[in-house]
């Protein structure tokens, strides 16, 4: 048995790139996440470390990435970890680690924190609909 699950909470880096590959859409972005900085026994300050993830949406996910993730949005991100490489078109290979996205939750805008590191607020619910989004038809051809 083997398990490929990643989860992220984050920022948006950049609205989402949109393309279409044999008519299917395709989202990509990049989400920011941030290890709090601390300090040793020692007193040596260690400082907050940002982390850049990759993130792929496709077909229904990717039109709801498309509408409504904006640069510094706050997102959940579940998916699954995937590799690949090409050639570019220097002749080098290239190589890049990406989450393909199976559950995209938009959090909501939220007011300047009082405190340097709040809770993550809760998933933003309307009478009629809770903006969580999951891909319908999970498909590992991409």
């Amino acid at each position: 048995m083997s398990v490929n699950k990643a989860f992220i909470l984050g920022r948006v880096g950049k609205d989402p790139q949109v393309s279409h590959i044999s008519d299917t859409k395709k989202a990509a972005f990049t989400i920011a996440t941030t290890d709090r900085g601390y300090t040793k026994g020692d007193g040596t300050q260690v400082p907050d470390r940002t982390e850049w993830h990759n993130i792929v949406a496709w077909r229904s996910l990717a039109e709801v990435c498309e509408k409504y993730v904006h640069k510094g949005d706050l997102l959940y991100i579940e998916g699954k970890i995937t590799n690949r490489s090409w050639e570019g078109q220097d002749g080098q290979k290239h190589y890049i680690t990406e989450i393909v996205a199976e559950v995209v939750e938009l959090f909501p805008k939220s007011q300047p924190a009082a405190t340097p590191y709040p809770e993550a607020p809760a998933p933003q619910t309307t009478g009629k609909q809770t903006e969580l989004w999951e891909d319908p038809e999970p498909d590992d051809q991409f």
